[in-house]
């Protein structure tokens, strides 16, 4: 829509909003600034990602889209799927994937085979076919730079430590090296670096949105689980619990140094919250309530306020029942 269609007394315009966007009276959410780049950065957290297709959902009901997609980690597969197709029905199909998860086609767990690869002193408990398998049936690009809108994925160099970002060549592999868990996953080799999840250097990639000229970032968090009463069960769960605080911590971090830098807003990801990032059995509710959430928080003004969430930040509901 151009600046002038805002005098237009055939549309609703409802009120403009200091966050960047006018909100029409139909709901939806338009851009103030016709040459503003505007970046979707979706966060890691295992089976959380479902968090992400119900803010999706409900920011493209609104009119609200991207122009980039960054990602890492399962925020790199859920970028990579929204980036083939960046519409509502896009999300829907997005939304019919996550709805067939079932853990063993992520995380196919055997005690025997575990003990084996650690008696042969192997560095990774699970062989990721069934992951790939994943991705090769559902996506529809190749290449990254065949997508329909420019996604980039995050990944980190597990030797030097730092940070990779891909945007182009194999999108399957480019999606496993980010979701590619230290000890859980083996590294992937691309162009001569061993790649690994990309939370271990940038979970969020709020500062990787911003060198790629994205002047307006939304971020779309998979938060933690609040509200439980003691730590996760298995060494698979706790490990992907605990990469999920680093992932909270860093984004708040982030968040507080980049404020000035560009337009940045992050949708409030769920609060409380019990499900284990390793239980992919909750994904309807997650979607469902995620979306709902994000409805009532953009009707709420959301997108005017910066700020870091509360829900982000450091807080126990256990202590606060007490």
């Amino acid at each position: 829509m151009r600046k002038k269609d805002l005098h237009n007394p055939h549309i609703p315009v409802k009120t403009v909003l200091a966050g960047g966007y006018t909100a029409l009276s139909d709901g939806r959410f338009m851009s103030n600034q016709p040459q503003s780049k505007v970046a979707f950065v979706l966060a890691g957290g295992g089976s959380l990602g479902a968090v992400q297709v119900g803010m999706l959902r409900t920011l493209l009901s609104h009119g609200i889209r991207p122009d980039l997609v960054v990602g890492s980690s399962v925020g790199a597969i859920n970028g990579a799927y929204f980036a083939a197709d960046p519409t509502i029905e896009g999300v829907k199909r997005l939304e019919r994937i996550w709805l067939g998860l079932q853990r063993r086609q992520v995380f196919p767990f055997s005690l025997l085979q575990g003990l084996f690869r650690i008696l042969m002193q192997r560095d990774y408990l699970l062989e990721p076919a069934g992951l790939r398998l994943l991705i090769e049936k559902h996506l529809t690009f190749q290449r990254l730079e065949d997508a329909a809108i420019p996604c980039h994925v995050v990944a980190t160099d597990i030797i030097g430590g730092g940070e990779v970002r891909l945007s182009t060549g194999s999108a399957v592999d480019a999606l496993l090296a980010s979701t590619a868990i230290p000890t859980i996953f083996p590294p992937v080799r691309i162009g001569g670096q061993f790649l690994v999840d990309g939370g271990i250097a940038n979970n969020t990639p709020i500062s990787t949105a911003a060198d790629l000229g994205a002047t307006r970032m939304i971020v779309l968090p998979t938060g933690f689980a609040c509200a439980i009463d003691r730590p996760p069960r298995g060494a698979i769960a706790i490990a992907l619990h605990a990469m999920n605080l680093i992932v909270a911590r860093q984004l708040v971090h982030d968040m507080e140094r980049l404020a000035c830098a560009a337009e940045l807003v992050a949708v409030p990801p769920l609060c409380p919250l019990t499900v284990s990032p390793y239980d992919l059995s909750q994904s309807a509710e997650l979607i469902d309530r995620a979306a709902e959430e994000t409805r009532r928080w953009i009707g709420e003004g959301g997108l005017e306020r910066g700020g870091v969430p509360a829900s982000l930040c450091p807080h126990s509901h256990q202590a606060m029942s007490k």
